[in-house]
């Protein structure tokens, strides 16, 4: 099974570096609409059989160029949504976002008992991203697409690859419509082998046009363990 692990396009709260992870969230700016229409002729080459995307409304949007060039409905997935930013939603201060983050690392590092304040323990966090994975492999799709968010992608991720260390996420940025391409073999009696990461291209797609380094919000941020 391969995964296309696609980040969002730009938001308004990217721009303001806000945590924002609340449903349904907001739409996209028009660099990020722009970033999610260059997807078809980016990922023209993968051989897409589902579109998925969290429930949250950016993800969707940068969803749909890619669903309407190939045909596929996008399916909504409650799991695949943003790490909860707990009692620490819609601050974009210094300490807020190093504290989201670095909460973050603890779970790749294997403190998945530790909790975002106000919010969620990693176990949680990733167990529910698992589980729409789990149901995609279940139901025999070899390359589906997954819109999400940056910090769980990278979390996520990075706790499954093998190949990689803990701090590769503090090592790799992940910007808007960047994609992280992973891939674990099927078992032949049934489920997945340990998952691979092959590709990380944590700038957008669309090409150095479509950039919006240091307007791609707090999850994109990199902060020394």
């Amino acid at each position: 099974m391969r995964l296309l692990l696609i980040r969002h396009g730009q938001t308004p709260s990217n721009i303001g570096h806000f945590l924002d992870t609340g449903v349904p969230g907001p739409g996209l700016t028009e660099l990020g609409l722009e970033q999610a229409a260059a997807l078809p002729d980016a990922l023209g080459a993968e051989p897409i059989d589902g579109i998925f995307a969290s429930n949250l409304t950016r993800t969707q949007l940068t969803a749909a160029p890619l669903a309407a060039a190939l045909g596929l409905p996008v399916q909504i997935r409650d799991g695949l949504r943003e790490v909860s930013a707990g009692t620490l939603e819609m601050r974009n201060d210094r300490d807020s976002i190093i504290t989201y983050l670095k909460t973050v690392y603890r779970w790749v590092q294997g403190d998945t008992g530790a909790r975002m304040p106000g919010g969620p323990d990693g176990a949680a966090t990733l167990a529910r991203f698992d589980a729409v994975v789990r149901e995609l492999a279940g139901a025999g799709l070899k390359t589906p697409a997954i819109f999400s968010h940056g910090a769980i992608i990278r979390a996520w991720a990075t706790a499954r690859a093998e190949n990689v260390g803990a701090d590769f996420i503090v090592q790799n940025a992940l910007s808007n419509t960047g994609v992280a391409v992973m891939e674990a073999p099927e078992l032949p009696g049934g489920g997945l082998g340990p998952w691979q990461l092959l590709t990380w291209m944590g700038e957008p797609v669309g090409g150095e046009a479509l950039q919006d380094f240091g307007e791609d919000g707090p999850a994109a941020d990199n902060v020394a363990l």
